[in-house]
């Protein structure tokens, strides 16, 4: 159960949109100083033998696009110390007109007020329900003293909304955390340009209600004990992968060896790319677009790159 639950933590860092995040940073703006690197010192990073045919950003060309379009994968949350922004991300970024994420942060007000009545359990399960006497009672220990709070206040919201919560280390641990979403943002605003989404925060929260409450509650407990060398190594790995842009080993991370992946990669991925395909036709179709979405959405069979190849255009890596 652990592996699993570090799979799923993986697999929400690079295919969902940190919602939590989002709410306990906002209204905190400014982009991150000293972190936009020369394309070609960054290259030199324990860059992968293949770096020229994996990477972050994919160019969308052809089918009849008039000017290209760019595809990027983000990490929804992380360390502030291993966030970057390569010049030549920068450059492809500055030639588009309208940026389209997961789901449009912009309308924040509404979005939230969205996702209030999407985090409860349904069938009036509470967490009690779902732990051990003994789970419920460390559970309890980690709100009252770390995050100091009554855990009733989450008793009946979707134990993997209160992980994420855990995982992102509350308002002390997100002043050291960054958000690609939320810096893109910021970019967007300074070229006024329109902020789009593929969906919304509302259908985002109703996906947790695919996956087992009963599994949920369980990653909630990993993630209160925390500091397992297994899932912190994980995580470590994790992060350099994505640093070197091998979309690829993020995916075979997320993956390999648990077949019970499976059925959250086509909860949390594969059909979310399918209904996303059209959405980005359109937007590519009327300006040219920055789409950032998890990089967990690109590679694969039926990841995004293949599916937009599938309909007839030319993507390829930037790097």
């Amino acid at each position: 159960m652990k592996m699993k639950s570090v799979k799923l933590g993986l697999l929400l860092l690079l295919g969902l949109v940190s919602v939590t995040a989002f709410a306990q940073k906002k209204g905190q703006t400014g982009q991150q100083e000293g972190k936009v690197y020369s394309n070609e010192i960054y290259r030199d990073i324990d860059a992968p033998k293949e770096a020229e045919e994996s990477s972050l950003l994919w160019e969308i060309t052809g089918n009849g696009l008039e000017k290209p379009s760019y595809l990027f994968g983000t990490i929804h949350i992380i360390g502030s110390e291993d966030y970057f922004w390569t010049d030549i991300m920068n450059e492809k970024f500055n030639t588009t007109e309208t940026l389209v994420l997961e789901i449009d942060l912009e309308n924040s007000m509404m979005a939230m007020l969205s996702m209030m009545g999407s985090v409860r359990m349904k069938k009036g399960v509470s967490l009690q329900d779902l732990l051990t006497e003994e789970e419920y009672k460390l559970v309890e220990d980690y709100f009252n003293n770390e995050m100091g709070m009554p855990i009733s206040l989450f008793d009946r919201i979707k134990p993997m909304f209160t992980s994420m919560m855990i995982s992102e280390g509350g308002q002390e641990g997100m002043d050291e955390m960054t958000s690609y979403e939320m810096e893109l943002m910021d970019k967007a605003k300074e070229k006024d340009m329109a902020i789009e989404g593929l969906e919304t925060i509302k259908y985002q929260m109703s996906m947790f209600d695919s996956i087992p409450y009963e599994d949920q509650a369980k990653m909630l407990v990993e993630a209160v004990k925390g500091g397992d060398e297994e899932a912190e190594n994980t995580l470590d790995e994790m992060i350099e992968l994505y640093k070197n842009q091998d979309i690829d080993g993020l995916y075979e991370l997320i993956m390999a060896e648990d077949s019970d992946m499976e059925n959250f990669e086509d909860i949390l991925l594969v059909t979310r790319n399918k209904n996303w395909i059209p959405k980005i036709e359109k937007f590519a179709s009327q300006k040219p677009t920055f789409i950032a979405v998890g990089a967990g959405h690109l590679p694969g069979k039926q990841g995004v790159i293949n599916l937009l190849k599938a309909k007839g255009y030319t993507v390829r890596p930037i790097r």
